[in-house]
């Protein structure tokens, strides 16, 4: 081992970074550069890349683990029970620390208080060269927490890391920011609302909700309106504009599919074209099915 090599090993938190992924080779690198320093173990659980996120995992030692996709809460739940370090840090692969953050990181975890059993982070999109500041600002996400404290719950796609067990469940902020490139083009962002309107329409379905045609007014207007008056998204000119419009989107396609998946089945008016008509079901392609990931 070069001195070089020693002196960061000695430097490394008891902290593990949990992470999921698959063909997210475009911005894992900065989420592994954001960490590498830092955390004595990094776990990977990849669904099938194909692109080269695994070498840039191997270059940045983490360990890789390939296991078939469970969902988002399954998935990410699996990754934190493959954690041995006293903290362990949540990451999506297309999420990165930036320093202010990363210096509340190096505090906390040094400092080690057994009052506190995790700590959010402000999670902030990164598009077309900036950060957007004020569009789904802030979005405070619990992502640090001593090992043992936490599971992921929520309903897929919208997975949630909470604070369990016995002790003191005290959750606090930390500054700085936790860069989020979710997309690099407005229609991919679009690409993904629409996969990840399926996926919630359906976790609706299972927990008893019902499809109503009223939201398909009031939901997006009312998305529309939050991002645009409440968060202040003008303030980020065309940008802020353009992600309050895609979120309002997003609320539309979410209902319109739980409706579809919900309605009442006995009215003529409305089943589902058989392809005895003539209209063929397309199947999601690849490309679609790979955003849900």
């Amino acid at each position: 081992m070069s001195s070089r090599e020693a002196a960061s090993e000695s430097t490394r938190l008891p902290l593990s970074v949990a992470i999921v992924c698959r063909n997210n080779e475009r911005t894992i690198g900065r989420t592994l550069a954001s960490v590498h320093d830092l955390a004595t173990q990094i776990i990977a659980i990849d669904s099938g890349s194909t692109d080269g996120t695994i070498n840039l995992l191997e270059h940045h030692d983490a360990e890789v683990i390939r296991h078939e996709w469970l969902g988002h809460i399954r998935t990410k739940q699996f990754a934190l029970d493959h954690c041995t370090q006293e903290w362990v840090l949540c990451l999506d692969s297309d999420e990165s620390v930036e320093p202010e953050l990363r210096d509340e990181i190096v505090r906390v975890v040094r400092q080690n208080s057994s009052a506190c059993a995790g700590y959010e982070v402000n999670r902030k999109v990164w598009w077309d060269g900036a950060f957007l500041n004020y569009a789904w600002q802030p979005e405070w996400r619990l992502r640090l927490v001593r090992r043992g404290r936490a599971a992921w719950g929520g309903y897929d796609p919208h997975d949630k890391l909470e604070i369990t067990g016995s002790g003191s469940s005290r959750v606090e902020r930390l500054k700085g920011d936790l860069r989020h490139e979710s997309f690099f083009t407005m229609q991919e962002h679009l690409a993904q609302q629409v996969a990840h309107a399926r996926v919630a329409a359906r976790s609706y379905q299972r927990l008893g909700r019902k499809g109503r045609v009223t939201k398909l007014i009031t939901s997006p207007i009312g998305a529309w309106l939050k991002q645009m008056v409440i968060k202040q998204a003008w303030r980020d000119g065309w940008r802020g504009w353009s992600a309050a419009s895609a979120t309002a989107a997003a609320a539309l396609m979410k209902h319109m599919v739980l409706l579809e998946l919900t309605r009442p089945r006995g009215d003529s008016h409305s089943q589902m074209t058989s392809p005895s008509d003539g209209v063929r079901q397309a199947a999601p392609t690849d490309d679609v099915k790979e955003l849900i990931r």
